[in-house]
């Protein structure tokens, strides 16, 4: 069925992530793609390593410093180390964890993401990012949308090309979430000293697919209008929450993510 819809000849995000964490999901085309990628920016690699490390930290201080119990986590991604609901529910075993994806590999794969504790929960859903209602709708029957939900849309946004489309989505979503929730994004940057990161950007919309959207830090920035942007704003991923290394932070990566809170 889902394994049906992969293609196999042409490269793809979520595979070619995988390969950048290690993982073993992924194809030559994947490989190669991944490989051309990395010589046109040598710190690609780099890029997945800080976006997971953000997802932990993220995750982590949701629950212990916040007290969520509760995660939607649009465009998951191929699962690899430390999922969601692994870091949440080792912290809060009685965590409730929801992932949406819309990406038939991944939906192959969403057997390795339904564990759960005892005590906890975690489902799987296959629904387009775009389709808020229907997003909200179905996690409502494992998540309780009366209560603190952090909202966890780590790159994806970036596939949604319009600017209004994309605030407008992340809103609605935060919208319909109570006071209390969290939003937690990151998102792939341009900046005029990051050139070589426009230039892969390039050659990936060019080969593979789905296409990818970059924003400034300042446009990343205006997804959480609204919100309480916790320190240290956004940042790079890797600095955030992240401990200095003889006194000096990591060198920054093209993505940038944040935490905010719903009023």
């Amino acid at each position: 069925m889902a394994e049906g819809r992969i293609r196999t000849d042409q490269p793809h995000t979520a595979r070619i992530w995988n390969y950048w964490l290690g993982g073993e999901d992924h194809y030559e085309v994947d490989r190669q793609a991944g490989e051309q990628i990395r010589a046109l920016h040598p710190g690609i690699g780099e890029y997945a390593r800080a976006d997971r490390a953000f997802l932990k930290e993220a995750v982590g201080h949701l629950v212990t410093r916040c007290g969520i119990r509760q995660f939607l986590d649009v465009g998951t991604g191929l699962p690899t180390a430390d999922n969601t609901h692994e870091v949440a529910q080792r912290l809060a075993p009685e965590s409730r964890v929801v992932y949406v994806d819309n990406d038939p590999i991944v939906l192959a794969h969403a057997e390795g993401l339904l564990t759960s504790t005892p005590e906890g929960r975690t489902d799987y859903l296959e629904e387009d990012l775009r389709n808020v209602a229907t997003i909200l709708e179905r996690a409502g029957k494992t998540l309780d949308l009366t209560r603190p939900v952090a909202l966890i849309l780590l790159g994806v946004v970036i596939f949604v090309e319009d600017d209004a489309e994309a605030y407008g989505i992340v809103r609605r979503l935060m919208d319909a979430l109570p006071s209390g929730s969290h939003l937690v994004l990151s998102h792939t940057i341009t900046r005029p000293d990051m050139p070589d990161v426009d230039a892969a950007v390039e050659f990936w919309n060019a080969h593979g697919t789905p296409k990818l959207t970059q924003r400034t830090p300042e446009a990343v920035e205006r997804f959480f209008d609204g919100l309480e942007l916790l320190p240290p704003g956004v940042v790079s991923c890797n600095r955030w929450h992240a401990t200095p290394v003889d006194g000096e932070p990591p060198a920054e990566v093209a993505m940038f993510g944040g935490v905010g809170r719903k009023a």
